[in-house]
């Protein structure tokens, strides 16, 4: 079942449920997936997890900025309204992986690139990011990269 499907049958059950919440979020989910499809020119069942996936974390990373954008305003109302949203997107959203194994992605991309200084940090950061592909946060691996830079 793809990720899309998935969604799909969650917001069949949400609204049996009588979970507004959820319901929405999913709703919208569905909306950002079939707005991929479409500019992917294919139906939205046969979009791939990694493109559902893809879409995922940028709302997610859109509720994450708007949280501190609320924070920031302090209007906390706000936050926990794209908090809570933030919690239903990140169901469907694989794991991210541990600091651990990134930092052995970034060696290995280290070693390939043979970076070695602070100049050359666009290098291995397009080596890393290809390896870790979508399954850690980008400011995290920036953070481990500069780390592994500076050692």
């Amino acid at each position: 079942m793809t990720l899309y499907e998935t969604t799909q049958s969650d917001l069949k059950e949400a609204m049996k449920a009588g979970d507004a919440a959820r319901r929405d979020v999913i709703r919208m989910i569905g909306s950002a997936l079939k707005n991929e499809a479409i500019e992917l020119r294919k139906p939205a069942s046969e979009l791939s997890d990694d493109e559902s996936v893809a879409v995922l974390r940028r709302l997610a990373k859109q509720r994450r900025e708007s949280v501190e954008s609320f924070r920031a305003g302090n209007r906390p109302d706000l936050a926990e309204h794209e908090e809570a949203e933030l919690a239903i997107i990140g169901a469907y959203l694989p794991a991210n992986l541990p600091d651990d194994e990134i930092r052995k992605l970034i060696a290995e991309a280290k070693a390939e690139t043979g970076a070695s200084s602070k100049a050359d940090f666009g290098k291995l950061m397009g080596a890393t990011a290809k390896k870790v592909s979508g399954r850690a946060d980008g400011n995290a691996v920036k953070k481990l990269v500069e780390e592994a830079l500076s050692e």
